[in-house]
């Protein structure tokens, strides 16, 4: 299962990880994001020591959404040493997030 990610706990999960990040910005309402959740916790298991990935739920969680732009959901964003560097902005096929993932690996 992928990390449960809040407004408290992003910037030490997130933005001092040593690792790749990915999350997925998300709502519980939301039909696309229950589209790509299986999906973001197939990765989380498979990444499992090699990459942080977790999810943000947005309507409790809006401080990072923010900051961030993310206006859409779903929304994953990709993060290395506390940038963002990779953005997909709606519902993707499982490659394009282990391909972003890889790239940094």
């Amino acid at each position: 299962m992928a990390q449960a990610i809040t407004d408290a706990t992003f910037e030490e999960i997130v933005l001092k990880s040593d690792k790749p990040v990915l999350v997925d910005f998300w709502a519980a309402w939301c039909g696309p994001c229950r589209m790509v959740g299986p999906i973001i916790d197939q990765i989380s298991t498979e990444y499992s020591g090699k990459a942080v990935v977790g999810k943000v739920d947005v309507d409790a969680n809006q401080e990072f959404a923010a900051k961030y732009g993310v206006r859409n959901i779903p929304t994953v964003l990709v993060f290395q040493n506390g940038e963002v560097v990779g953005r997909q902005v709606g519902v993707a096929p499982k490659q394009n997030y282990t391909d972003a993932i890889d790239a940094l690996l």
